[in-house]
């Protein structure tokens, strides 16, 4: 009898994992007799968030979810001009692009929201009480162990660098990352990384250029790309994703940056009049509670301040102890990454030097 529960539970996940995203939201029905539904607008892959979505529900059996999924140029784009038009985008909103949340919370988008688990986040996972940060994810190289050997995994952002130099043919072509003009956290982690040592970015980037870097303006596809065996590594991955794809596929490896590794916190902000307020306080603060960070750590996005690196993960072990952690906190230098001008002077000028002028956004060598 238990089997037949736990076939029927994972059938019924996986056909509304299943159903289609593009504009329409993924339904997770109330548990009980639904009082009240939640609206939540993410830039987060469904499958990452689902482990958090059904144990709130077991929290709250009294809420129906609609889950829908963006990329995060696009959830910005929506949420700013909804808000210009005074209509709340949903109830709360998730991104990886905490500096485009920050942004809105800037332009007057975001409700303020006071709680126990509120004051327990650290202070720079929280942005006047409006932006909270709610994981713990390093941006890592993932690599297909099948195809590079171990005398080229590099261990710092200079090893590939050099990598790319030292063996150009073997890796032309071989080398994906972000496209920063279509992907708002390809460009947050761009514009840090630039912050940390602008010689060896200069020298990073100048390598992935002569290697003819592909370039993709999701997690998702770079990894896909490096299972189906087209590409051989990825750079700036978000670990939170890699780690899940390497549970599925044993062949792929995470490195974890030992000169540096940026990290970031997911962010979380209420929309300005959310329809449904109360819902929304109640999953952000399960969201930072003790409980929901127990969730995150163990079976959502398996990296934690405190604590050791997940199991096979390559790097020191624990990152904020190592001292090798660069958190990207949520603080006033985000408002400056999001400056119109500044921003784009940084693409137009990343662009240059990967591609010059001849290569259009998303475009692959062949």
């Amino acid at each position: 009898m238990r089997l037949a529960i736990v076939l029927i539970t994972l059938f019924v996940s996986a056909q509304v994992a299943a159903q289609t995203i593009g504009g329409k939201p993924v339904i997770f029905q109330a548990l009980s007799t639904a009082t009240t539904t939640l609206d939540i607008h993410a830039a987060t892959d469904l499958p990452a968030m689902e482990p958090l979505l059904r144990d709130f529900q077991q929290a709250a059996p009294d809420i129906t979810i609609n889950y829908f999924e963006y990329v995060t140029n696009d959830l910005y784009k929506a949420a700013d001009e909804a808000c210009r038009a005074g209509s709340p985008m949903g109830d709360i909103l998730l991104s990886s692009s905490v500096d485009q949340l920050m942004k809105l919370a800037n332009d007057g988008c975001a409700a303020a929201h006071r709680s126990p688990e509120t004051e327990r986040t650290a202070r720079w996972a929280n942005w006047r009480d409006e932006v909270f940060g709610f994981t713990y994810e390093p941006s890592i190289f993932v690599y297909d162990s099948r195809m590079v050997p171990p005398a080229d995994v590099p261990s710092s952002h200079a090893d590939l660098a050099e990598l790319l130099r030292r063996r150009i043919d073997f890796y032309r072509g071989r080398i994906g990352t972000y496209d920063i003009r279509l992907s708002g956290i390809g460009y947050l982690l761009a514009y840090s990384d630039a912050r940390q040592t602008t010689t060896v970015y200069g020298r990073l980037l100048e390598s992935m250029s002569r290697a003819d870097v592909v370039t993709r303006c999701c997690n998702s596809e770079i990894l896909e790309l490096i299972a189906g065996g087209q590409l051989y590594l990825g750079y700036n991955i978000l670990g939170s994703y890699a780690y899940a794809a390497t549970l599925k596929n044993p062949h792929l490896r995470i490195v974890v940056p030992q000169d540096y590794t940026l990290v970031l916190r997911r962010g979380a902000l209420i929309s300005k009049e959310a329809p449904n307020l109360i819902a929304a306080k109640r999953f952000l603060d399960y969201l930072l509670s003790e409980r929901g960070q127990r969730v995150s750590r163990e079976k959502a996005f398996f990296f934690a301040e405190d604590g050791p690196l997940p199991k096979g993960v390559e790097g020191p072990e624990t990152l904020k102890e190592s001292g090798v952690a660069r958190p990207i906190r949520i603080g006033p230098y985000l408002l400056a990454a999001q400056d119109q001008e500044q921003r784009q002077r940084f693409i137009t000028d990343w662009a240059d030097v990967l591609f010059g002028s001849a290569r259009i956004p998303g475009d692959r060598p062949q």
